[in-house]
């Protein structure tokens, strides 16, 4: 898998505020599915469910730059970095159709098991992250 992970979505209109454009929740979502799209590309995911792992978020900041209109194309960004012992998924959403940045994320994860005990991460995991 190639570093930095790239995502392609479209705003929808559901996902508007009274205001027009994107609510800031929808932010989140965004970068959660680029975060499990990333752990299927690279069989992670299967993997995690096999052995019973689970990838959990403990933290998550965002700051937002530039508002989101319905039906801009938008591509999320990220790079992941191991701080044991978290995995570290840092994202930038770049509206395509403004060519501006839109907003940048930093989501702190463990990985745990059934018993909710954190796990080291696999060393195929590391590695693809350096």
């Amino acid at each position: 898998m190639v570093m930095p992970y790239k995502y392609l979505t479209e705003v929808r209109g559901y996902e508007l505020d009274s205001f027009g454009h994107v609510n800031n929740a929808t932010y989140l979502n965004y970068t959660e599915q680029a975060r499990w799209n990333i752990l299927k590309e690279s069989g992670f995911l299967n993997d995690f469910i096999k052995s019973g792992m689970f990838l959990v978020v403990v933290e998550t900041t965002i700051r937002y730059v530039r508002e989101l209109k319905m039906f801009d194309s938008i591509e999320i960004t990220t790079t992941l970095k191991q701080e044991p012992p978290y995995l570290i998924f840092y994202q930038e959403i770049f509206n395509k159709t403004t060519n501006e940045k839109s907003a940048k994320a930093k989501t702190k994860t463990l990985l745990i098991n059934k018993e909710r005990i954190t796990q080291d991460l696999p060393p195929e995991l590391i590695h693809i992250i350096k």
